[in-house]
């Protein structure tokens, strides 16, 4: 019981919210327009939550990701404003996006200061650059291009009668998890990664270079967040220096979900998407139901809590610790 618990808890966790919300919204929330309208939703949150992985693998954190997604959104509108097309305009942030990353790297890796203040600092730092370089204001529509705002609201058509459309940013971000998957679980840099969080000193006697391997790491991790953030401007077709700020603690809370799925605890990748799919789907079905957003916040706590204790709560029958 104890061992089915620490590894199946939150999926059973999950059936159980999934239950709650078909027997409570009958006639709209098991339907494949809302599950692809959840999938758009979550889209976003799962490709931070992804690279998020890659660095917490090795024991890391990287809380400007929120921030990093914010500045490279107002990036491209900015240069989409001084007339640059979207090529240009995503290649900027994406550079953005991967500078930060690296700096973050280097604080972490090169100078040795901890992931947590590190981060934190450039957080503060990111969102700072954010607000400077659209001098605090919302970048509209108007100064969107056309083409890079249907990215977001288009997709593949599925056909039927009523036709269902599968997203272009669902698909973005399932081919984000899948690079990282790849990276993580196939690959001898993802290997090397695992065993730095395993015991790094242990790693680096063994001939593991740390120190890159980290750099490059929050370097990876940048650049995605930089991915969220276009994807969140094309969305909503407008950017402004705050809207990636609730990824990050969304997205830590995801990877964590994920981690008491594991059998050994670890962050892994394709744990992290179901546990963005467990906060996906709340927040669809607390919506449809009209419940209060600062609510719906206190229960996302509350189901991350209990998750996580279930999990420790199984762990220690098993292992008497």
């Amino acid at each position: 019981m104890a061992h089915f618990l620490r590894t199946y808890g939150t999926l059973l966790g999950m059936v159980l919210l999934v239950g709650f919300f078909w027997i409570s919204l009958p006639d709209t929330f098991m339907t494949a327009r809302n599950w692809l309208n959840i999938s758009q939703q979550v889209s976003m949150l799962a490709v931070v939550a992804a690279v998020m992985t890659v660095v917490m693998v090795m024991g890391d954190f990287d809380l400007s990701v929120g921030s990093m997604a914010s500045l490279a959104g107002v990036v491209a509108a900015v240069m989409f404003v001084q007339g640059f097309g979207i090529a240009a305009g995503v290649a900027a942030a994406l550079a953005v996006g991967l500078l930060g990353g690296l700096v973050n790297g280097l604080l972490v890796s090169l100078i040795g200061i901890l992931p947590f203040v590190a981060t934190l600092a450039t957080l503060t730092m990111y969102s700072g650059l954010a607000f400077v370089i659209s001098g605090g204001k919302t970048i509209f529509g108007r100064d969107i291009p056309q083409g890079f705002a249907d990215f977001a609201r288009g997709g593949i058509a599925l056909g039927g009668d009523k036709p269902l459309v599968l997203p272009y940013l669902t698909l973005t971000a399932l081919a984000v998890v899948a690079l990282v998957w790849l990276l993580l679980e196939q690959t001898s840099y993802g290997r090397r990664l695992y065993a730095i969080g395993g015991n790094m000193e242990a790693a680096r006697l063994a001939g593991v270079r740390v120190t890159w391997l980290r750099l490059t790491a929050f370097g990876f991790t940048g650049v995605g967040a930089a991915v969220a953030g276009l994807m969140y401007a094309a969305r909503v077709a407008s950017a402004n220096p705050t809207q990636g700020a609730g990824l990050m603690l969304s997205a830590i809370a995801a990877v964590f979900l994920g981690m008491t799925m594991a059998e050994n605890g670890q962050p892994r990748v394709l744990a992290s998407l179901a546990g963005v799919v467990v906060l996906g789907v709340m927040d669809n079905g607390l919506t449809q139901m009209q419940v209060d957003s600062y609510v719906r916040e206190v229960l996302v706590g509350l189901i991350i809590l209990l998750a996580v204790s279930i999990s420790a709560l199984g762990r220690r029958a098993v292992t008497g610790r």
